[in-house]
This record gives structure tokens, sequence and C-alpha cells, in this order.
């Protein structure tokens, strides 16, 4: 996916569109053309707020990715053939504080399934159940950047349209200073 392509530009005549979740799957989006300063001022701010949201949701997802690859890197470094047995350990009681333990059966392990239920797994059984997690984690971090990526277009194609207004704006006190000048020395 390139992140540094930019949007094409509209075409004069063409009338400038906002996407939406709506619109990608077929719908009409917002015309932004038909809009004032101010309203697109607000759009943009409310597309640039959405972005902020999405971004942080993103990096939140990606940091349960990483628990969770590392939970499953964990796994896989304890012997389960009955050489880990009696084993020592570091157990975290929070994420700057920890225990020391030993490890009494390496193949029975507790696995966070989600709100705060845990379930006994076999430490094989276990890197099953993140793998699964980590899989639908990265497809919901995959969901929020496409929406975080339509969310930056939508305000930069905002931010086109209110160039062009500032632009039109100004080229119409021109035209009126112009005018004015040239009835006055008549």
């Amino acid at each position: 996916r390139n992140q540094n392509q930019t949007p094409p530009t509209p075409h004069p005549t063409a009338p400038s569109t906002m996407s939406s979740s709506a619109n990608e799957s077929g719908s009409a989006g917002i015309n932004i053309d038909t809009m004032s300063l101010d309203q697109l001022n607000a759009v943009k701010q409310q597309q640039e707020s959405r972005l902020e949201q999405l971004t942080a949701q993103y990096h939140q997802l990606r940091a349960v990715s990483a628990r969770l690859s590392t939970a499953r890197s964990s796994l896989q470094t304890i012997p389960v053939n009955g050489t880990g047995e009696g084993r020592e350990i570091m157990i975290p009681l929070t994420e700057s504080l920890y225990a020391p333990g030993k490890i009494v059966d390496p193949n029975k392990v507790l696995v966070e399934l989600g709100a705060g239920f845990f379930v006994e797994k076999s430490a094989k059984d276990a890197i099953k159940v993140l793998e699964r997690k980590g899989k639908v984690v990265d497809a919901n971090s995959d969901n929020v950047m496409a929406a975080a990526e339509a969310s930056s277009r939508n305000a930069q194609a905002v931010q086109s349209a209110m160039q062009g207004k500032i632009l039109e704006i100004q080229a119409r006190q021109q035209g009126m200073a112009y005018k004015n000048s040239i009835e006055g020395k008549q």
C-alpha cells in the first residue's frame, strides 16, 4: 500500500465530493463545493478529530498485537517435554512489578479469552488461541488504517475546497476593486 500517494485533484467543472463509509459502498458522498467556508472548516475539523481518534485506536491495536506476539514467543521458549518443570521465571504482577516463580506444569497455561475470562490450555493450544486473536487484531488494525486513510483524504479534499473558495473570494474582491477604480476614473 503506497501511503505517500496524493489524491487526484478534481476536474474544475466536476463537483468535489468527500467520501464516507457509505460512499465507498456505492452511494453518493457529500458535495463540498456547495458548502460555505464555515461549513468546510467544521467538516475539516471533524475529519481531523476523527483521524486523531483512528490513529490512537490504530496504535492501541498495534500494541495489543505486539503483546500477543510476545506472549506467543514466550510460550514457544518453554520446553513442554518435562524439562521445563521447576524452571524459575519472573511472573509479572504489573507492567513494572515482577515476582519470582517456578513452572509447575509447562503444558498448562491460562489464556485470557477476553473481558477478563481465562481458560486453561495446553501450551500448543494456547499458541493457537494467541495466533487467532492476533489475526483478528491485525484485521481490525488494517480496517482502522483504511478508515484513517479515508479520513485523511477527506480532510485534504476539504482543505483544497477551502483554498479554492478563498481564491474565489479574493478574485471577486480584486474584480470589485478593479471595477470601482475604473468607475472612479470616469
